[in-house]
């Protein structure tokens, strides 16, 4: 589902080169729940950026869910991103639109047929415990609801691989316990799962297959 080999990123400020990620090498299989650990600034974010071609890596192969990621051309891109569902620590979420509109919005950009929407949003709500608040606007959510709502914006593409960024970073300890559980459900249905965080807590709860990054190098690959 997602190989790495060799992959690098040296960001260029003036004269000066910032090292992001320096020779990762992995490979995630599909259906498994990979969790990419490591403190603030260890590279984690840059990583997940690449896997959807957000960014473009210095050096390096990066192939995704059959895709070859570097040598993809533009205009394929959004190839890519249908089959990749993304999850932020910011939730990200269109502030002046419903629950159900903010889901939606990504089946009309789709272009799914209009017929499909209503059904295929309220599965996806209901997946995530919040077919009551459709009609919510984000600010009347809590947190909590706020990200089920991400990740339920996330899902609505049937994705086959989930990226999720910090996505408890936010929460208090109850609320990630659900997020978590809501992640973990998500996967035994065989969606792939990639998560990263920089809570030791969390990698503990999970107990998951660890890949470690320190100061953009790849130092462990364990099991949970």
């Amino acid at each position: 589902m997602v190989q790495l080999r060799g992959v690098s990123k040296v960001y260029r400020v003036g004269a000066v080169r910032i090292s992001a990620l320096a020779g990762v090498s992995f490979g995630v299989d599909k259906g498994e729940f990979a969790v990419l650990a490591g403190p603030s600034g260890a590279g984690k974010t840059t990583l997940l950026r690449l896997l959807y071609r957000d960014e473009f890596p210095s050096e390096g192969e990066i192939r995704v869910a059959g895709f070859d990621v570097v040598a993809l051309r533009r205009s394929r891109v959004p190839e890519l991103r249908r089959v990749v569902g993304i999850v932020f620590q910011d939730a990200k979420l269109l502030p002046g639109r419903t629950v159900y509109e903010n889901i939606a919005f990504v089946l009309r950009v789709l272009g799914a047929p209009r017929r499909e929407m209503t059904p295929r949003v309220f599965q996806v709500l209901k997946a995530v415990g919040l077919s009551a608040r459709a009609q919510a606007l984000p600010a009347q959510l809590s947190l909590g609801e706020r990200q089920r709502v991400a990740l339920a914006r996330a899902l609505v593409k049937e994705p086959i691989l989930l990226l999720a960024d910090e996505p408890t970073g936010n929460l208090d300890e109850a609320m990630s316990e659900e997020i978590l559980d809501l992640f973990s459900e998500i996967n035994s249905r065989g969606t792939t799962i990639v998560l990263a965080t920089h809570s030791a807590t969390l990698v503990s709860r999970l107990k998951r297959r660890t890949l470690f990054l320190d100061s953009g190098r790849l130092v462990s690959d364990g099991g949970g």
